[in-house]
């Protein structure tokens, strides 16, 4: 197994997405605000010193950023919304803390990851979906 380098966790959203990361070999850790485009994102993490591991959490985005970014070389886990510990006390919610959480967790493999699945299995679902709700009117 490859020792990774930079470990990023990305808070995901489709106008924006804040990622913090970690510098593994300063312990740098720091925060950028980028264009929800994939696009952008992948440029981001491409041009981190490699190897880079990314996270974020699965959601209404889909998996075609995970799947970029498997293009280009970067690890990415998509992990599982609702297996993500939160403490009791954490009541406050920001794309900041969500996205230093994934790093933290995605560094201790305290994610659980879901299978990220091809484009077609992903339009299948997508028609799917778009049937039941018109099926629903």
């Amino acid at each position: 197994m490859t020792k990774v380098r930079t470990w990023a966790g990305l808070d995901v959203h489709v106008a924006k997405t804040v990622a913090c990361v970690m510098d593994a070999q300063s312990g740098e850790l720091s925060v950028h605000r980028l264009p929800g485009k994939t696009s952008a994102v992948v440029a981001f993490l491409a041009g981190l010193p490699a190897p880079v591991s990314a996270a974020y959490e699965a959601g209404p985005t889909g998996f075609e950023l995970a799947r970029a970014l498997d293009g280009v070389g970067v690890g990415c886990v998509v992990a599982a919304p609702g297996k993500i510990e939160r403490p009791a006390q954490d009541r406050v919610k920001t794309d900041r803390r969500d996205a230093e959480r994934l790093v933290r967790l995605l560094m201790i493999g305290g994610l659980h990851p879901v299978r990220v699945p091809s484009t077609e299995e992903e339009a299948l679902r997508d028609l799917v979906r778009a049937r039941e709700d018109r099926a629903a009117i």
